[in-house]
Protein backbone atom coordinates (compact mmCIF):
# COMPACT_ATOMS: atom_id res chain seq x y z
CA UNK A 1 0.00 0.00 0.00
CA UNK A 2 2.47 2.70 1.21
CA UNK A 3 5.02 1.46 -2.00
CA UNK A 4 1.59 1.89 -4.30
CA UNK A 5 1.39 5.63 -2.68
CA UNK A 6 4.93 6.28 -3.22
CA UNK A 7 4.73 5.69 -6.34
CA UNK A 8 1.50 6.88 -7.72
CA UNK A 9 0.58 3.07 -8.89
CA UNK A 10 -3.02 1.71 -8.68
CA UNK A 11 -4.32 0.39 -4.90
CA UNK A 12 -5.52 -2.97 -5.68
CA UNK A 13 -8.04 -4.35 -3.18
CA UNK A 14 -9.34 -7.93 -3.84
CA UNK A 15 -10.24 -9.03 -0.26
CA UNK A 16 -13.87 -8.83 0.35
CA UNK A 17 -15.63 -7.57 4.12
CA UNK A 18 -14.93 -11.42 4.91
CA UNK A 19 -11.46 -11.69 4.07
CA UNK A 20 -11.99 -13.70 1.31
CA UNK A 21 -10.88 -13.02 -2.34
CA UNK A 22 -13.78 -11.24 -4.31
CA UNK A 23 -14.18 -10.73 -8.26
CA UNK A 24 -11.49 -7.98 -8.47
CA UNK A 25 -8.67 -11.62 -8.73
CA UNK A 26 -10.60 -11.99 -11.85
CA UNK A 27 -11.37 -8.86 -13.31
CA UNK A 28 -7.73 -7.69 -12.70
CA UNK A 29 -6.27 -11.50 -13.99
CA UNK A 30 -4.28 -11.51 -10.88
CA UNK A 31 -3.85 -15.38 -11.05
CA UNK A 32 -3.99 -18.45 -13.16
CA UNK A 33 -7.37 -20.00 -13.05
CA UNK A 34 -8.13 -16.81 -10.86
CA UNK A 35 -11.88 -18.64 -10.37
CA UNK A 36 -10.84 -21.18 -8.45
CA UNK A 37 -9.52 -18.09 -5.72
CA UNK A 38 -12.98 -16.55 -5.44
CA UNK A 39 -14.33 -17.16 -1.90
CA UNK A 40 -11.04 -18.56 -0.74
CA UNK A 41 -9.79 -16.83 2.56
CA UNK A 42 -6.66 -15.32 2.51
CA UNK A 43 -4.95 -17.40 4.88
CA UNK A 44 -5.93 -20.77 3.54
CA UNK A 45 -4.90 -19.41 0.25
CA UNK A 46 -1.35 -18.91 1.39
CA UNK A 47 -0.25 -22.38 0.71
CA UNK A 48 -1.88 -22.90 -2.23
CA UNK A 49 -0.21 -19.47 -3.57
CA UNK A 50 3.09 -20.68 -2.42
CA UNK A 51 3.00 -24.09 -4.70
CA UNK A 52 1.39 -22.22 -7.66
CA UNK A 53 4.94 -20.03 -7.39
CA UNK A 54 7.18 -22.82 -7.53
CA UNK A 55 10.59 -22.31 -9.32
CA UNK A 56 9.97 -18.80 -9.00
CA UNK A 57 9.58 -18.78 -5.01
CA UNK A 58 12.85 -16.81 -3.72
CA UNK A 59 12.21 -17.93 -0.33
CA UNK A 60 9.84 -19.14 2.31
CA UNK A 61 10.19 -18.60 5.62
CA UNK A 62 7.96 -19.34 9.06
CA UNK A 63 8.58 -16.12 11.29
CA UNK A 64 7.12 -15.61 15.28
CA UNK A 65 5.98 -12.05 15.49
CA UNK A 66 3.83 -9.85 17.30
CA UNK A 67 0.31 -8.92 15.14
CA UNK A 68 -2.59 -7.53 15.87
CA UNK A 69 -5.44 -9.54 17.31
CA UNK A 70 -9.61 -8.65 17.45
CA UNK A 71 -9.87 -8.08 21.66
CA UNK A 72 -13.71 -9.37 21.37
CA UNK A 73 -13.07 -12.60 18.66
CA UNK A 74 -9.46 -13.21 19.71
CA UNK A 75 -8.51 -14.05 15.89
CA UNK A 76 -5.93 -12.08 13.77
CA UNK A 77 -6.81 -8.81 12.08
CA UNK A 78 -6.77 -8.62 8.08
CA UNK A 79 -5.63 -5.02 6.19
CA UNK A 80 -7.06 -3.78 3.76
CA UNK A 81 -6.91 -1.05 1.64
CA UNK A 82 -10.83 -0.04 0.91
CA UNK A 83 -12.30 3.63 0.57
CA UNK A 84 -12.71 5.45 3.87
CA UNK A 85 -13.38 9.19 4.46
CA UNK A 86 -10.93 11.71 5.34
CA UNK A 87 -10.55 15.30 6.56
CA UNK A 88 -7.48 16.39 4.44
CA UNK A 89 -5.21 17.96 6.03
CA UNK A 90 -2.96 19.53 3.92
CA UNK A 91 -5.65 20.95 0.76
CA UNK A 92 -5.92 24.76 1.08
CA UNK A 93 -9.32 26.18 1.65
CA UNK A 94 -10.88 29.57 2.80
CA UNK A 95 -10.39 32.95 1.81
CA UNK A 96 -6.61 33.16 2.84
CA UNK A 97 -6.39 29.71 1.26
CA UNK A 98 -4.62 28.30 4.05
CA UNK A 99 -4.82 24.24 5.31
CA UNK A 100 -6.04 22.82 8.06
CA UNK A 101 -3.17 22.18 9.32
CA UNK A 102 -1.34 25.50 9.28
CA UNK A 103 -4.62 27.03 10.78
CA UNK A 104 -4.55 24.32 13.64
CA UNK A 105 -0.82 25.08 14.24
CA UNK A 106 -1.49 28.78 14.62
CA UNK A 107 -4.31 28.42 17.04
CA UNK A 108 -1.94 26.27 19.49
CA UNK A 109 -0.19 28.87 19.84
CA UNK A 110 -3.20 31.28 21.50
CA UNK A 111 -3.59 28.20 24.16
CA UNK A 112 -2.46 27.88 27.58
CA UNK A 113 -1.02 24.89 28.47
CA UNK A 114 -0.54 23.24 32.03
CA UNK A 115 2.43 21.51 31.76
CA UNK A 116 3.77 24.14 29.39
CA UNK A 117 5.15 20.30 27.96
CA UNK A 118 1.62 19.94 26.46
CA UNK A 119 2.21 22.55 24.13
CA UNK A 120 5.45 20.73 22.09
CA UNK A 121 3.26 17.56 22.45
CA UNK A 122 -0.02 18.32 20.65
CA UNK A 123 2.10 21.06 18.42
CA UNK A 124 4.43 17.59 17.28
CA UNK A 125 1.47 15.36 16.96
CA UNK A 126 -0.35 18.13 14.34
CA UNK A 127 2.70 18.22 12.49
CA UNK A 128 3.65 15.06 12.14
CA UNK A 129 -0.26 13.37 11.51
CA UNK A 130 -1.54 12.04 8.22
CA UNK A 131 -4.95 13.16 6.93
CA UNK A 132 -7.74 12.09 9.32
CA UNK A 133 -9.47 9.08 8.29
CA UNK A 134 -13.27 9.46 10.14
CA UNK A 135 -15.11 6.25 8.87
CA UNK A 136 -15.60 3.26 10.56
CA UNK A 137 -17.34 -0.18 9.39
CA UNK A 138 -19.45 -0.82 12.43
CA UNK A 139 -23.44 -1.65 12.94
CA UNK A 140 -23.05 0.88 15.94
CA UNK A 141 -22.48 4.91 15.81
CA UNK A 142 -23.42 7.84 14.17
CA UNK A 143 -23.74 7.43 10.51
CA UNK A 144 -22.25 9.29 7.86
CA UNK A 145 -24.76 10.15 6.30
CA UNK A 146 -24.80 10.43 2.43
CA UNK A 147 -26.11 8.81 -0.35
CA UNK A 148 -24.00 7.49 -3.26
CA UNK A 149 -24.96 7.87 -6.58
CA UNK A 150 -24.73 4.61 -8.26
CA UNK A 151 -24.19 5.54 -11.77
CA UNK A 152 -21.14 7.83 -10.83
CA UNK A 153 -20.19 5.94 -7.02
CA UNK A 154 -20.50 10.15 -6.22
CA UNK A 155 -21.57 11.04 -3.18
CA UNK A 156 -24.48 13.71 -3.06
CA UNK A 157 -23.31 16.93 -1.72
CA UNK A 158 -26.99 18.55 -1.68
CA UNK A 159 -27.62 21.07 1.10
CA UNK A 160 -31.43 20.76 0.77
CA UNK A 161 -31.03 16.80 1.33
CA UNK A 162 -28.72 17.22 3.93
CA UNK A 163 -30.67 19.99 5.62
CA UNK A 164 -33.83 17.72 5.34
CA UNK A 165 -31.59 14.45 6.76
CA UNK A 166 -30.56 16.72 9.94
CA UNK A 167 -33.85 17.75 10.41
CA UNK A 168 -35.05 14.14 10.58
CA UNK A 169 -31.98 13.40 12.97
CA UNK A 170 -33.04 16.12 15.24
CA UNK A 171 -36.26 14.90 16.16
CA UNK A 172 -36.04 10.68 15.29
CA UNK A 173 -32.61 10.31 16.30
CA UNK A 174 -29.74 9.04 13.85
CA UNK A 175 -31.09 5.86 13.79
CA UNK A 176 -33.60 6.91 10.89
CA UNK A 177 -30.87 6.41 8.89
CA UNK A 178 -31.13 2.74 9.13
CA UNK A 179 -34.92 2.64 10.18
CA UNK A 180 -35.95 4.44 6.73
CA UNK A 181 -36.04 3.78 3.42
CA UNK A 182 -34.01 5.76 0.96
CA UNK A 183 -37.30 7.48 -0.05
CA UNK A 184 -38.51 8.49 3.08
CA UNK A 185 -34.79 10.22 3.43
CA UNK A 186 -34.87 12.37 0.53
CA UNK A 187 -37.12 15.70 0.63
CA UNK A 188 -40.64 15.91 -0.96
CA UNK A 189 -40.88 16.14 -4.90
CA UNK A 190 -36.69 15.85 -4.72
CA UNK A 191 -34.92 15.33 -7.89
CA UNK A 192 -33.09 12.78 -7.25
CA UNK A 193 -34.27 9.33 -8.00
CA UNK A 194 -33.99 6.85 -4.79
CA UNK A 195 -33.59 3.46 -7.17
CA UNK A 196 -30.23 5.54 -8.50
CA UNK A 197 -29.25 6.00 -4.77
CA UNK A 198 -27.45 4.33 -1.93
CA UNK A 199 -27.11 4.82 1.42
CA UNK A 200 -23.10 5.30 2.85
CA UNK A 201 -23.08 2.30 5.63
CA UNK A 202 -20.13 3.79 7.54
CA UNK A 203 -19.96 5.66 10.70
CA UNK A 204 -17.95 8.44 12.31
CA UNK A 205 -14.88 7.75 14.00
CA UNK A 206 -16.06 8.32 17.76
CA UNK A 207 -13.12 10.56 18.44
CA UNK A 208 -15.09 12.52 15.81
CA UNK A 209 -18.22 12.48 17.40
CA UNK A 210 -16.00 13.36 20.95
CA UNK A 211 -14.04 16.44 18.89
CA UNK A 212 -17.32 17.43 18.14
CA UNK A 213 -18.96 18.21 21.50
CA UNK A 214 -17.65 21.66 21.27
CA UNK A 215 -20.39 22.63 19.03
CA UNK A 216 -23.12 20.90 20.67
CA UNK A 217 -22.06 21.90 24.41
CA UNK A 218 -20.53 25.22 23.68
CA UNK A 219 -22.22 26.71 21.12
CA UNK A 220 -26.35 25.03 20.87
CA UNK A 221 -27.01 27.47 23.70
CA UNK A 222 -29.11 23.90 25.25
CA UNK A 223 -26.63 24.06 27.61
CA UNK A 224 -25.29 25.95 30.51
CA UNK A 225 -21.41 25.11 30.31
CA UNK A 226 -20.22 28.88 29.24
CA UNK A 227 -18.85 30.03 26.14
CA UNK A 228 -17.34 29.33 23.80
CA UNK A 229 -14.44 28.25 23.40
CA UNK A 230 -14.46 27.28 26.68
CA UNK A 231 -11.68 28.47 29.34
CA UNK A 232 -10.17 25.29 29.96
CA UNK A 233 -10.53 21.35 28.48
CA UNK A 234 -9.38 19.28 31.18
CA UNK A 235 -8.13 15.45 31.00
CA UNK A 236 -5.37 12.77 31.07
CA UNK A 237 -2.00 13.24 29.16
CA UNK A 238 -3.32 10.34 26.89
CA UNK A 239 -5.98 12.92 25.17
CA UNK A 240 -3.36 14.76 23.23
CA UNK A 241 -3.56 12.18 20.34
CA UNK A 242 -7.79 11.91 21.26
CA UNK A 243 -9.68 14.19 22.73
CA UNK A 244 -7.78 17.54 22.53
CA UNK A 245 -6.60 16.99 19.07
CA UNK A 246 -9.59 15.75 17.60
CA UNK A 247 -11.46 19.20 19.25
CA UNK A 248 -8.38 21.07 17.93
CA UNK A 249 -9.56 20.11 14.46
CA UNK A 250 -13.23 19.82 14.00
CA UNK A 251 -13.61 23.26 15.66
CA UNK A 252 -10.65 25.05 13.67
CA UNK A 253 -12.40 23.51 10.38
CA UNK A 254 -15.85 24.63 11.43
CA UNK A 255 -15.44 28.08 12.89
CA UNK A 256 -11.69 28.44 11.94
CA UNK A 257 -10.40 28.98 16.13
CA UNK A 258 -9.51 26.28 18.64
CA UNK A 259 -12.33 25.34 20.95
CA UNK A 260 -10.11 26.31 24.24
CA UNK A 261 -8.32 28.78 25.47
CA UNK A 262 -6.11 26.60 27.86
CA UNK A 263 -5.21 22.67 27.95
CA UNK A 264 -4.35 21.07 31.63
CA UNK A 265 -3.56 17.49 31.98
CA UNK A 266 -3.16 14.85 34.59
CA UNK A 267 -1.88 11.78 34.86
CA UNK A 268 -2.96 8.13 35.61
CA UNK A 269 -3.95 6.79 39.55
CA UNK A 270 -1.37 4.14 40.53
CA UNK A 271 0.18 2.54 43.78
CA UNK A 272 2.44 4.02 45.93
CA UNK A 273 5.40 2.19 43.86
CA UNK A 274 4.19 3.37 41.18
CA UNK A 275 2.41 0.22 39.71
CA UNK A 276 -0.31 -0.11 37.57
CA UNK A 277 -3.87 -0.64 39.63
CA UNK A 278 -4.56 -4.39 38.95
CA UNK A 279 -7.22 -6.85 41.01
CA UNK A 280 -5.01 -9.83 40.72
CA UNK A 281 -1.72 -7.81 42.35
CA UNK A 282 -4.60 -6.44 45.16
CA UNK A 283 -3.08 -3.10 44.53
CA UNK A 284 -6.71 -1.56 43.84
CA UNK A 285 -7.65 1.40 46.57
CA UNK A 286 -11.20 2.18 45.56
CA UNK A 287 -12.61 5.60 46.07
CA UNK A 288 -15.73 4.21 47.99
CA UNK A 289 -13.09 2.14 50.28
CA UNK A 290 -11.48 5.61 51.01
CA UNK A 291 -14.81 7.42 52.05
CA UNK A 292 -15.58 4.66 54.25
CA UNK A 293 -12.46 4.69 56.46
CA UNK A 294 -10.90 8.31 55.63
CA UNK A 295 -14.11 10.66 54.39
CA UNK A 296 -14.34 12.72 51.03
CA UNK A 297 -12.28 15.11 52.64
CA UNK A 298 -9.15 13.38 53.03
CA UNK A 299 -9.66 11.77 49.41
CA UNK A 300 -10.10 15.63 48.06
CA UNK A 301 -6.89 17.00 49.67
CA UNK A 302 -5.16 13.63 48.40
CA UNK A 303 -6.50 14.89 44.83
CA UNK A 304 -5.01 18.37 45.71
CA UNK A 305 -1.74 17.36 47.27
CA UNK A 306 -1.06 15.04 44.34
CA UNK A 307 1.13 16.15 41.55
CA UNK A 308 -1.16 15.55 38.80
CA UNK A 309 1.13 16.32 36.05
CA UNK A 310 2.68 12.49 36.49
CA UNK A 311 1.06 10.11 37.34
CA UNK A 312 -0.87 9.71 40.65
CA UNK A 313 0.15 7.46 43.95
CA UNK A 314 -2.68 6.36 46.12
CA UNK A 315 -2.19 3.67 49.37
CA UNK A 316 -3.44 3.83 52.62
CA UNK A 317 0.12 4.69 53.69
CA UNK A 318 0.06 8.07 51.67
CA UNK A 319 -3.75 8.90 52.63
CA UNK A 320 -2.72 8.35 56.11
CA UNK A 321 -0.27 11.47 55.44
CA UNK A 322 -2.68 13.34 54.13
CA UNK A 323 -5.28 12.59 57.27
CA UNK A 324 -2.33 13.83 59.62
CA UNK A 325 -2.00 17.18 56.95
CA UNK A 326 -6.34 17.48 57.91
CA UNK A 327 -5.81 17.07 61.20
CA UNK A 328 -3.18 20.06 61.59
CA UNK A 329 -5.29 21.95 59.40
CA UNK A 330 -8.72 21.51 61.33
CA UNK A 331 -6.63 21.71 64.97
CA UNK A 332 -4.98 25.03 63.65
CA UNK A 333 -8.47 26.19 62.95
CA UNK A 334 -10.07 25.06 66.16
CA UNK A 335 -7.18 27.40 68.00
CA UNK A 336 -7.95 30.04 66.36
CA UNK A 337 -11.84 30.05 66.40
CA UNK A 338 -11.02 29.14 70.12
CA UNK A 339 -8.95 32.20 70.71
CA UNK A 340 -11.23 34.99 69.23
CA UNK A 341 -14.30 34.02 70.52
CA UNK A 342 -14.79 36.95 72.16
CA UNK A 343 -13.14 39.40 69.93
CA UNK A 344 -15.90 41.47 68.47
CA UNK A 345 -13.88 44.28 66.68
CA UNK A 346 -10.36 43.89 64.72
CA UNK A 347 -7.64 46.49 65.95
CA UNK A 348 -5.17 46.78 63.10
CA UNK A 349 -3.85 49.99 65.16
CA UNK A 350 -1.98 48.14 67.72
CA UNK A 351 0.05 45.56 66.24
CA UNK A 352 3.36 44.70 67.98
CA UNK A 353 6.27 43.38 66.08
CA UNK A 354 5.46 39.74 66.51
CA UNK A 355 2.11 40.66 65.25
CA UNK A 356 3.60 41.97 62.28
CA UNK A 357 5.97 39.15 61.80
CA UNK A 358 3.28 36.74 61.49
CA UNK A 359 1.06 38.89 59.14
CA UNK A 360 3.94 39.48 56.91
CA UNK A 361 4.72 35.78 56.70
CA UNK A 362 0.65 35.34 55.76
CA UNK A 363 0.44 38.10 53.29
CA UNK A 364 3.19 36.58 51.26
CA UNK A 365 2.18 32.91 51.73
CA UNK A 366 -0.98 33.61 50.65
CA UNK A 367 0.01 35.48 48.04
CA UNK A 368 2.33 32.59 47.15
CA UNK A 369 -0.37 30.12 47.09
CA UNK A 370 -3.14 31.96 44.90
CA UNK A 371 -0.14 32.57 42.12
CA UNK A 372 0.36 28.64 42.86
CA UNK A 373 -3.76 28.03 42.60
CA UNK A 374 -4.37 30.12 39.73
CA UNK A 375 -1.49 28.27 37.62
CA UNK A 376 -3.46 24.84 39.06
CA UNK A 377 -0.81 23.85 41.19
CA UNK A 378 -2.83 23.08 44.15
CA UNK A 379 0.24 20.54 45.32
CA UNK A 380 2.88 23.68 45.52
CA UNK A 381 0.45 25.69 47.07
CA UNK A 382 -1.13 23.18 50.15
CA UNK A 383 2.81 22.26 50.43
CA UNK A 384 3.51 26.07 51.28
CA UNK A 385 0.43 26.12 53.51
CA UNK A 386 1.39 23.04 55.13
CA UNK A 387 4.98 25.19 55.96
CA UNK A 388 3.50 28.03 57.35
CA UNK A 389 1.04 26.42 59.45
CA UNK A 390 3.50 24.34 60.57
CA UNK A 391 6.93 26.29 60.69
CA UNK A 392 5.62 30.29 61.33
CA UNK A 393 1.99 29.97 62.62
CA UNK A 394 1.90 27.19 64.83
CA UNK A 395 5.39 26.14 66.12
CA UNK A 396 6.10 30.00 66.41
CA UNK A 397 2.96 32.26 66.40
CA UNK A 398 0.99 30.78 68.36
CA UNK A 399 2.80 28.98 70.99
CA UNK A 400 4.98 32.70 71.83
CA UNK A 401 0.86 33.95 72.14
CA UNK A 402 -0.14 32.04 74.43
CA UNK A 403 0.59 34.12 77.30
CA UNK A 404 -0.88 37.31 76.14
CA UNK A 405 -4.02 35.09 75.00
CA UNK A 406 -4.66 33.07 78.51
CA UNK A 407 -2.49 35.53 81.10
CA UNK A 408 -3.63 39.09 79.72
CA UNK A 409 -6.74 41.01 80.62
CA UNK A 410 -9.23 40.56 78.44
CA UNK A 411 -9.49 43.57 76.80
CA UNK A 412 -5.54 44.54 76.90
CA UNK A 413 -3.97 46.06 73.84
CA UNK A 414 -1.74 43.24 73.52
CA UNK A 415 -4.30 40.88 73.76
CA UNK A 416 -6.47 42.23 71.46
CA UNK A 417 -3.87 42.09 68.72
CA UNK A 418 -2.93 38.65 68.97
CA UNK A 419 -6.69 38.00 68.54
CA UNK A 420 -7.22 40.53 65.54
CA UNK A 421 -3.49 38.89 63.76
CA UNK A 422 -5.35 35.40 64.58
CA UNK A 423 -8.78 36.34 63.18
CA UNK A 424 -7.09 37.76 59.77
CA UNK A 425 -5.33 34.53 58.95
CA UNK A 426 -8.51 32.38 59.84
CA UNK A 427 -10.76 34.43 57.70
CA UNK A 428 -8.39 33.90 54.58
CA UNK A 429 -7.37 30.00 55.39
CA UNK A 430 -11.31 29.57 54.95
CA UNK A 431 -11.60 31.38 51.83
CA UNK A 432 -8.05 29.86 50.51
CA UNK A 433 -9.52 26.42 51.46
CA UNK A 434 -13.16 26.16 50.90
CA UNK A 435 -12.47 24.82 47.54
CA UNK A 436 -10.77 21.48 48.61
CA UNK A 437 -12.16 20.95 51.98
CA UNK A 438 -15.65 22.49 51.80
CA UNK A 439 -17.61 20.59 54.18
CA UNK A 440 -14.97 21.41 56.87
CA UNK A 441 -14.45 24.72 56.42
CA UNK A 442 -18.70 25.19 56.02
CA UNK A 443 -18.46 23.36 59.70
CA UNK A 444 -15.84 25.88 60.79
CA UNK A 445 -18.56 28.59 59.60
CA UNK A 446 -20.68 26.82 61.82
CA UNK A 447 -18.83 27.56 64.67
CA UNK A 448 -16.96 30.44 64.06
CA UNK A 449 -17.94 34.08 66.15
CA UNK A 450 -19.72 36.66 64.47
CA UNK A 451 -16.36 38.51 63.45
CA UNK A 452 -15.46 35.51 61.10
CA UNK A 453 -19.02 34.85 60.00
CA UNK A 454 -20.26 38.26 59.12
CA UNK A 455 -23.44 37.10 57.85
CA UNK A 456 -22.64 34.31 56.42
CA UNK A 457 -25.32 30.97 56.49
CA UNK A 458 -22.69 28.66 54.76
CA UNK A 459 -19.17 28.33 52.92
CA UNK A 460 -21.11 28.82 49.50
CA UNK A 461 -22.19 32.69 50.84
CA UNK A 462 -18.27 33.04 50.94
CA UNK A 463 -17.04 35.85 48.50
CA UNK A 464 -13.18 36.40 47.70
CA UNK A 465 -11.12 37.53 51.29
CA UNK A 466 -8.34 40.17 50.17
CA UNK A 467 -5.29 39.79 52.39
CA UNK A 468 -3.79 43.23 53.08
CA UNK A 469 0.25 43.16 52.87
CA UNK A 470 1.86 43.90 56.13
CA UNK A 471 5.53 44.63 56.36
CA UNK A 472 7.44 43.65 59.63
CA UNK A 473 9.59 46.76 61.13
CA UNK A 474 12.54 44.67 62.42
CA UNK A 475 14.95 42.49 60.95
CA UNK A 476 12.61 39.20 61.05
CA UNK A 477 15.70 37.02 59.69
CA UNK A 478 17.43 37.47 62.91
CA UNK A 479 14.54 36.51 65.09
CA UNK A 480 13.58 33.51 63.57
CA UNK A 481 17.43 32.34 63.99
CA UNK A 482 17.76 33.36 67.19
CA UNK A 483 14.95 31.42 68.10
CA UNK A 484 16.16 28.43 66.43
CA UNK A 485 18.99 28.51 67.86
CA UNK A 486 18.06 29.21 71.15
CA UNK A 487 15.62 25.74 70.59
CA UNK A 488 18.53 23.87 69.71
CA UNK A 489 20.36 24.82 72.72
CA UNK A 490 17.78 24.50 75.39
CA UNK A 491 17.28 20.92 74.19
CA UNK A 492 21.21 20.01 75.53
CA UNK A 493 19.76 21.25 78.62
CA UNK A 494 16.63 19.46 78.66
CA UNK A 495 18.35 16.16 78.11
CA UNK A 496 20.93 16.60 81.42
CA UNK A 497 17.29 17.58 83.01
CA UNK A 498 19.14 20.92 84.06
CA UNK A 499 15.27 22.43 83.27
CA UNK A 500 12.15 21.15 82.43
CA UNK A 501 10.70 24.61 80.93
CA UNK A 502 11.86 27.25 79.21
CA UNK A 503 9.83 29.55 81.53
CA UNK A 504 12.42 28.13 84.12
CA UNK A 505 15.02 30.63 82.09
CA UNK A 506 15.68 34.45 81.75
CA UNK A 507 18.24 35.66 78.84
CA UNK A 508 20.23 38.47 78.18
CA UNK A 509 21.91 40.01 74.68
CA UNK A 510 23.30 42.77 73.56
CA UNK A 511 21.68 41.75 69.92
CA UNK A 512 20.07 45.18 68.62
CA UNK A 513 17.14 43.46 66.62
CA UNK A 514 16.28 41.77 70.30
CA UNK A 515 16.50 45.16 71.82
CA UNK A 516 14.50 46.72 69.53
CA UNK A 517 11.25 44.42 70.95
CA UNK A 518 9.32 45.64 74.15
CA UNK A 519 10.79 43.35 76.54
CA UNK A 520 7.57 41.35 77.01
CA UNK A 521 7.39 40.68 73.75
CA UNK A 522 10.63 39.33 73.66
CA UNK A 523 10.41 37.32 76.68
CA UNK A 524 7.61 35.83 74.74
CA UNK A 525 9.14 34.97 71.60
CA UNK A 526 11.52 33.05 73.44
CA UNK A 527 9.42 31.66 75.95
CA UNK A 528 11.10 32.94 79.09
CA UNK A 529 10.38 33.98 82.07
CA UNK A 530 13.27 37.91 81.16
CA UNK A 531 15.03 39.20 79.07
CA UNK A 532 18.03 40.85 81.46
CA UNK A 533 19.39 43.97 81.59
CA UNK A 534 22.89 43.39 82.25
CA UNK A 535 24.77 39.86 81.99
CA UNK A 536 25.41 38.11 84.81
CA UNK A 537 27.86 35.58 85.72
CA UNK A 538 27.32 31.80 86.03
CA UNK A 539 25.29 30.90 82.41
CA UNK A 540 23.73 27.73 81.50
CA UNK A 541 24.53 28.23 77.88
CA UNK A 542 25.48 30.82 75.43
CA UNK A 543 24.37 30.52 71.85
CA UNK A 544 25.78 33.26 69.13
CA UNK A 545 23.79 35.02 66.73
CA UNK A 546 25.57 37.25 63.47
CA UNK A 547 28.10 38.41 65.86
CA UNK A 548 25.74 38.66 69.06
CA UNK A 549 25.93 36.37 72.32
CA UNK A 550 22.77 35.58 73.45
CA UNK A 551 23.12 34.30 77.58
CA UNK A 552 21.03 31.51 78.93
CA UNK A 553 20.69 31.70 83.23
CA UNK A 554 18.48 29.73 85.52
CA UNK A 555 15.89 32.22 86.95
CA UNK A 556 16.29 33.61 90.83
CA UNK A 557 12.34 33.82 91.26
CA UNK A 558 9.48 31.84 92.28
CA UNK A 559 6.80 30.12 89.77
CA UNK A 560 3.40 32.06 89.41
CA UNK A 561 0.94 29.84 89.95
CA UNK A 562 -1.18 31.16 87.20
CA UNK A 563 1.27 32.10 83.91
CA UNK A 564 3.87 29.53 85.53
CA UNK A 565 6.62 32.35 84.87
CA UNK A 566 9.23 32.95 87.78
CA UNK A 567 8.41 36.17 88.46
CA UNK A 568 6.99 36.03 91.46
CA UNK A 569 8.94 36.48 94.94
CA UNK A 570 7.25 34.04 97.10
CA UNK A 571 6.53 30.41 96.03
CA UNK A 572 2.37 29.68 95.23
CA UNK A 573 2.43 33.65 95.06
CA UNK A 574 0.90 35.47 92.16
CA UNK A 575 3.15 37.70 90.00
CA UNK A 576 2.51 41.33 89.64
CA UNK A 577 0.87 40.96 86.19
CA UNK A 578 -1.56 38.39 87.50
CA UNK A 579 -2.42 40.18 90.55
CA UNK A 580 -3.79 42.73 88.55
CA UNK A 581 -5.57 40.76 86.13
CA UNK A 582 -7.46 38.92 88.73
CA UNK A 583 -7.65 42.17 91.06
CA UNK A 584 -10.28 43.83 87.77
Amino acid sequence: YKVALKYNLDIIMPVDDTGKYDENIVKLNLLPNAKEYVGVHVFKANDIIIKLLGDSLLLQEDITHSYPFCWRTHKPVIFRATNQWFIALDKPYGEDNKTLRQRALQEIEKVTFYPKSGYNRLKSMIENRPDWCISRQRDWGVPIAFFIDKSTNEPIFDEEVLDYIANIFEKEGADAWYEKDIKDLLPPNSKYDPSNLKKVNDILDVWFDSGSTQKAVLQSKEYDAGGYPANMYLEGSDQHRGWFQSSLLTSTAASLKAPYLSILTHGFTVDEKGEKMSKSKGNVVAPEKVLKQYGSEILRLWVAMSDYQSDLKISDNILKQNAELYRKIRNTLRFLLANINDLDTIHTNNFNATDLWILSEASNTFSEIEKDFNNYDFSKGLNRLNNFLVSSLSNIYLDISKDRLYCDKQNSIYRRSAQSAMALIAKKLIQLLAPILTYTMDEVIQYAPNIIKEGLNDIFDLDYIRFDNYNAKINTQILVEAKNKFNETIEELKKQKIIKSTLELVLYTNNQVINLLDKTEAEDWFVVSKIIDTKEDNELAVFEVEDSKFYIYKSKKEKCPRCWKYKSKAKDELCLRCQEVVSC
